[in-house]
């Protein structure tokens, strides 16, 4: 086929301008399709990760209802160490720590809750994790240290919990003018529609305050 002098130069023009610019557009264009095949790579990584740990947590519960607080852990460690990041697993560690304690390992207990407070990305988890740790510190008669665990910082929902906490660690230490604040102090916090509200309201009654 004969092309005119303008095509010609047309064609001259664009081939000169692909020589120059061609390598460069091709680069960029093969960056962005690798780039949306790694974004397709991860989402299904991600979902593949999920579904994985929600398999975990399932088996996790089937174990769980048999007590056997060894295997639980076990179970759980499957993924603690295996989706650290996942929902899932903070979870996990949390239904291990209260099969310990039933099972009357407070030490083990306190590490898996100790893995929430330095590895759960959920801050309400912390919260759960600082409370627990509270009260097994407090069950084995180490007040300080389990108000010490309180002093922490901790989200507005739970500060009803945590002050009520404070009073029971203060009641059992003998300090009972504190707990009698503490326990006021967790009132005001809590809403009445609580269930907890009145529970509370009945240990501050028991020690001689009524509202």
């Amino acid at each position: 086929m004969a092309y005119s002098h303008e095509d010609q130069e047309r064609i001259e023009g664009l081939a000169a301008w692909w020589k120059q610019y061609g390598n460069a557009i091709t680069i960029v264009l093969t960056a962005v399709l690798v780039a949306a095949g790694a974004t397709k790579a991860w989402q299904y990584y991600q979902q593949k990760q999920a579904s994985q740990a929600a398999d975990l947590y399932a088996l996790l519960q089937q174990v769980q209802s048999g007590g056997d607080a060894a295997k639980i852990n076990d179970a759980a460690q499957l993924l603690t160490a295996g989706y650290p990041s996942s929902g899932y697993a903070p979870r996990a560690a949390l239904i291990a720590a209260q099969a310990d304690v039933q099972a009357g390992n407070n030490k083990r207990a306190i590490q898996n809750l100790q893995w929430i407070i330095d590895h759960a990305k959920e801050t309400e988890m912390h919260d759960v994790a600082r409370l627990r740790i509270s009260g097994i510190l407090l069950d084995e008669g180490k007040y300080d240290e389990a108000l010490r665990t309180l002093s922490t910082g901790h989200g507005k929902a739970f500060a009803g919990l945590y002050l009520d906490r404070k009073g029971d660690i203060q009641v059992a230490a003998g300090k009972i003018a504190e707990a009698k604040l503490s326990y006021q102090e967790a009132i005001d916090k809590l809403s009445k529609s609580n269930n907890y509200f009145n529970i509370v309201q009945m240990k501050l009654d028991a020690l001689g305050v009524s509202d």
